[in-house]
């Protein structure tokens, strides 16, 4: 009896599962793979370093362009040593700039309109040829010193008075900005142009001796120019200043 328990006892023992031993670890599941997840990864990976590397390279495409450092009025030339300089900008081929290298044909051309300080430069603001405005005329006045503004400039819109018989322009507007200059400059109460803008300053120094006159072309409605070329011709004209090209 005693030997046959043991025996049913032993074999009792045998059947029991066998527990895992200390320390040792269980095996893990096997990972499930998502081969279109990594692949859409790289993907984004290549495009942003695609992205990256185009705004690097445009950054860095930029050019030299003429840009305007003073006011250029309808029909005038722009000159390197007036009124253009260079300026680098980003190269763009939907905007026509005009590179600095190309000021030499640019200074040939007119301005189609009024272009103001400190505007870049495109070709569509230049022609060969600039016809005046609709109504407009272009008149010259050739005016002695005391007869206009001293610091008149191009896109000035002045007014021109009469000067009156029997009197002597001084030099009473010469120093004035915007003044009517009646009194000092012998002028008439009535206004021969009220709203004339100035188109072209001929530089003093093109004279071999200073005279102290200005030679100007003002834009007048053609209404006026009758009146004001007559007054003109006899250089009986004072012009004053409204306002700048800067209003």
């Amino acid at each position: 009896m005693k030997i046959q328990e043991r025996t049913g006892a032993g074999n009792n023992r045998s059947a029991a599962p066998a527990q895992p031993a200390v320390g040792e670890r269980l095996p893990a599941p096997p990972r499930e793979r998502k081969p279109a997840l990594a692949a859409l990864a790289v993907l984004l990976i290549l495009v942003g370093a695609l992205g990256a590397t185009v705004l690097v390279l445009r950054a860095g495409d930029r050019i030299e362009v003429v840009r305007v450092t003073a006011p250029i009025a309808a029909g005038e030339a722009p000159d390197e040593d007036k009124n253009i300089d260079h300026v680098m900008v980003s190269g763009d081929s939907g905007i026509n700039y005009v590179k600095w290298e190309q000021r030499g044909v640019l200074e040939k051309l007119k301005a189609k309109s009024a272009i103001p300080a400190g505007a870049v430069v495109v070709g569509e603001m230049f022609a060969k040829k600039t016809g005046l405005p609709a109504g407009k005329a272009s008149v010259g006045l050739s005016l002695k010193e005391g007869q206009y503004p001293s610091d008149l400039k191009v896109g000035d819109t002045v007014s021109a008075f009469p000067v009156a018989s029997g009197t002597s322009t001084g030099r009473g507007s010469s120093g004035s900005s915007g003044s009517s200059s009646s009194g000092s400059s012998g002028s008439s109460g009535n206004p021969l142009v009220t709203d004339a803008k100035v188109h072209t300053i001929k530089d003093k120094s093109d004279s071999t001796v200073s005279t102290g006159n200005q030679n100007i072309t003002l834009l007048v409605p053609q209404e006026d120019v009758a009146a004001l070329a007559s007054a003109a011709s006899e250089g009986k004209v004072v012009v004053a200043r409204v306002s700048d090209d800067n209003n």
